[in-house]
């Protein structure tokens, strides 16, 4: 047993109350990725820039038109992710029912706001496998898709991780389906790396998961060395709590399970397009859009806008395509629920309401999911700040979604780059599309007050495309000073560390390098100093 395991179970045995239990494991963890970092950086000299892990992914999503877009863009991303599952699950606005007539009835529910009583089934189409769908339109764009990068996943090993999960009922998790099944299974195998687990809709498949490892071990001699590994790798990323699931189980029966919380990032949900910078705010208007998404093969027409004259199934909430169709009236005459405040021009961004809870694992250089106050196309959390992440849902109107002042504006950035993965998805030729600038170079430095620091980077383009770089201190270090580099503009600069940092404070410079390519492309290198 490693020493690290050792620790755990001596203090799995000592009966630390519950607070301080919860550091100690939120602390494993750190140490755990620390550990990960560490053994990359000693390898060579620490002055280059190591492979990272991808992190683990299983995605669990209800049939809603915003989970589908967010699902294209994620898998227009698989590269930089360990994908372990894309599961079907249920939420309080989609549930499937068991097919034998069951009615349920949940106070606060959506149909008991509706002023309807029990339901057989809630919003769910059984004719709509919307993640097939998505899957088939990334099968069709795999060819293009993995001469521009091969580590693109095959069709085939995605097909082979789709599931079903806790789809009959809203909030039920009292049953082991495949989808909560193969959580389990990846919760309990033996790699420790952090597993991402995306609840775009209720959390009730994970739920079931959880409760069928607690079936399995609770009240046996293993139970606590189960419970503390479940934790340590568990990280929840979730869009609300969008069937009571969360506060309802996890919360009181797996108090130490992780949580992603950050704010201050792109604002993706419905009224996205409204909350955007006026610099940005084409990037999600039918121009931009039609040029740069719906033209774009069978992923980008997949993809759902305004007025785009189609509905997910039979979904009577759904009336977004037919705006151009119909009158609101007209549409309410005809049984649909027009519950957004305002219609947009055909083409218009509609939503892509839980994208978020993947934005900081994508490989873009920042390297955000290690740290939650790193701060990333996510945003962060700030040092001792405490956030609800079931509020995060907030941001699909803007209410949650004010920017941070110390990080970026990537509204629009994030679209260029989407734009250029589905150039990809459409172009057989690697010389015909843009690809992201090379990067290497220190990810981790230490320093001692008062030395000057040489930052040891080359940057590259793989087209040829003259670049732009821009390196800034991102104040999300422990460090709150100001730090400049010598030579702001190239990818090889100095700095001085501050006469006043203290031992232990951490300093974040970070190098923006972006190409003069169609659609232009980003690539970032974090550097972290740790003052000795």
């Amino acid at each position: 047993m490693s020493s690290l395991g050792c620790i755990v179970l001596l203090f799995t045995s000592t009966g630390i109350d519950c607070y301080v239990k919860r550091i100690f494991i939120v602390s494993m963890k750190k140490i755990l990725l620390i550990t990960v970092s560490v053994l990359l950086l000693a390898s060579c000299d620490s002055q280059q820039e190591q492979q990272m892990p991808k992190p683990r992914v299983i995605v669990t999503c209800d049939p809603e038109l915003d989970d589908m877009n967010s699902l294209i863009r994620y898998m227009l991303y698989s590269t930089d992710f360990q994908t372990e599952g894309i599961i079907y699950a249920s939420s309080g606005v989609h549930w499937k029912g068991d097919g034998k007539g069951t009615a349920q009835y949940k106070e606060g529910s959506e149909y008991a706001r509706q002023g309807l009583g029990a339901q057989t089934e809630w919003r769910w189409d059984s004719t709509v496998r919307f993640i097939d769908e998505v899957v088939d339109a990334y099968a069709e764009s795999y060819p293009n898709l993995k001469v521009h990068d091969a580590d693109y996943p095959t069709p085939e090993y995605i097909r082979s991780i789709v599931k079903w999960g806790n789809v009959e009922f809203e909030g039920d998790y009292t049953k082991d389906t495949d989808g909560s099944n193969l959580i389990k299974q990846v919760l309990l195998d033996e790699n420790p790396a952090q597993v991402f687990v995306q609840v775009w809709g209720g959390a009730s498949t994970l739920c079931a998961a959880l409760r069928s490892i607690e079936d399995q071990y609770k009240g046996t001699a293993n139970w606590e060395a189960v419970y503390n590994k479940v934790c340590q790798k568990l990280v929840l990323c979730l869009s609300g709590d969008q069937d009571g699931t969360y506060k309802s189980y996890i919360v009181p029966n797996w108090p130490d399970a992780d949580t992603q919380r950050a704010k201050g990032g792109v604002i993706l949900g419905y009224g996205a397009s409204n909350n955007q910078t006026e610099e940005n705010r084409h990037y999600y208007e039918p121009a931009w859009i039609e040029e740069n998404i719906l033209n774009k093969g069978p992923m980008g027409r997949l993809y759902r806008v305004w007025g785009d004259g189609r509905q997910l199934g039979s979904d009577s909430f759904d009336f977004f395509g037919l705006t151009e169709q119909y009158t609101v009236d007209e549409l309410k005459e005809k049984g649909f629920t027009v519950w957004y405040p305002r219609i947009q021009p055909k083409g218009t961004f509609i939503s892509e309401g839980d994208t978020f809870c993947y934005m900081n694992l994508i490989d873009n250089g920042l390297r955000a999911w290690q740290d939650q106050t790193w701060g990333g196309w996510l945003g962060r959390t700030k040092h001792g700040e405490q956030i609800d992440p079931t509020s995060i849902l907030g941001t699909q109107f803007g209410r949650f979604g004010a920017r941070d002042e110390v990080l970026p504006e990537f509204g629009g950035e994030i679209q260029e780059d989407m734009a250029a993965r589905l150039v990809w998805a459409t172009t057989p030729n690697y010389a015909d599309a843009n690809h992201y600038p090379v990067i290497t170079g220190p990810l981790a430095i230490v320093a001692a007050p008062g030395e000057k620091v040489t930052l040891k980077v080359k940057v590259s383009d793989p087209d040829g495309d003259e670049l732009t770089m821009q390196w800034k201190q991102w104040k999300v270090g422990t460090y709150e000073g100001e730090v400049t580099v010598d030579s702001p503009t190239t990818a090889q600069t100095t700095f001085t560390v501050p006469v006043d940092a203290q031992s232990g404070q951490t300093i974040h410079m970070v190098l923006e390098t972006k190409d003069k390519g169609t659609p232009a492309m980003k690539k970032y290198l974090r550097t972290v100093i740790t003052v000795k």
